[in-house]
């Protein structure tokens, strides 16, 4: 059906577009870097999704390049491969953005490469406070420009005091932004991304079964540790579809975008130019591949 919330199709899609990607690849080690909403944000995103889940992409995008572009922290410009995810491991709304970010970027200069350090991109603390206050500086600007739509119990906030009082427990809470140590090498970051960037909200092999009784998937409750933290659940299939649809995106909107030095328009002179600074070779010069339509 080629669809792009298909988990079938979408197998397919992310190995064509992986094997595009492996030719980006630094010699160096890459950072998983996660930014997720807090509910109360969430609930606006799911009224709004075209315009918060872009605003989530932008402020974090733009917290990411202002912190490593910082002398007091990486002071370079880093490149970052960003992927949407707006679902839980039982299909609930969870907008949260997934980076890949090599561990170090090019000086303000062009003259050299920056290492991060060895199990350590950026201080989480302080890109939660930019990010939370950029997400909330432009949500609130897109709210007084008469942008934002609200439906059913959130039909209050169209006023505006209703709106900044709902935003009231957020402003002082902290924003989780979470950071891995780096991958073991460029296939693990491969792996890696063959796992997430096409992901959709349940793949098959999830899926146990589908009786009078509905669909029974298998899931993680993160409350739990070990062997308990797998579990089964079963929805009525009306449930289990309105779950799925939740997370359908807007018509034409990217679920994957590239920052920095992997942007589309610097991509290949920036990768060169890395590339020449850590004494490796360039790959092959492939220009008949063309990015898909998802992803920029």
């Amino acid at each position: 059906c080629r669809n792009r919330h298909c988990p079938r199709c979408q197998g397919a899609a992310a190995r064509t577009w992986l094997a595009e990607r492996e030719a980006d690849l630094l010699p160096v080690g890459y950072f998983h870097v996660v930014f997720t909403l807090p509910a109360e944000v969430a609930e606006i995103a799911f009224h709004n999704k075209a315009l918060v889940y872009d605003l989530l992409f932008k402020a974090a995008s733009e917290t990411m390049l202002t912190i490593a572009a910082d002398p007091k922290h990486l002071g370079a410009r880093i490149g970052i491969t960003a992927v949407l995810h707006t679902w839980g491991s039982a299909m609930t709304h969870h907008p949260h953005v997934h980076m890949i970010v090599p561990g170090g970027g090019i000086a303000p200069d062009g003259s050299r490469w920056i290492s991060s350090r060895a199990a350590f991109l950026l201080p989480v603390r302080v890109l939660g406070k930019l990010f939370r206050r950029l997400f909330l500086t432009r949500l609130i600007a897109l709210h007084d420009a008469d942008r934002l739509a609200f439906f059913g119990t959130l039909a209050r906030l169209i006023e505006r005091q209703a709106f900044l009082r709902h935003l009231s427990p957020v402003r002082n809470k902290r924003w989780v932004v979470y950071a891995k140590a780096p991958f073991a090498g460029p296939e693990a970051v491969l792996a890696y991304l063959s796992r997430y960037t096409h992901r959709v909200a349940i793949s098959n092999r999830r899926l146990i079964a589908f009786d009078e009784a509905g669909v029974t998937f298998r899931y993680k409750d993160y409350r739990r540790d070990g062997v308990e933290r797998q579990r089964a659940m079963t929805l009525a299939a009306d449930e289990f579809i309105r779950r799925f649809l939740l997370h359908v995106l807007p018509r034409g909107f990217h679920r994957i975008r590239h920052y920095g030095l992997l942007a589309t328009s610097a991509r290949k002179a920036s990768l060169a130019l890395a590339r020449e600074l850590l004494n490796v070779d360039l790959p092959p010069q492939d220009d008949t591949s063309e990015e898909p339509a998802d992803v920029r």
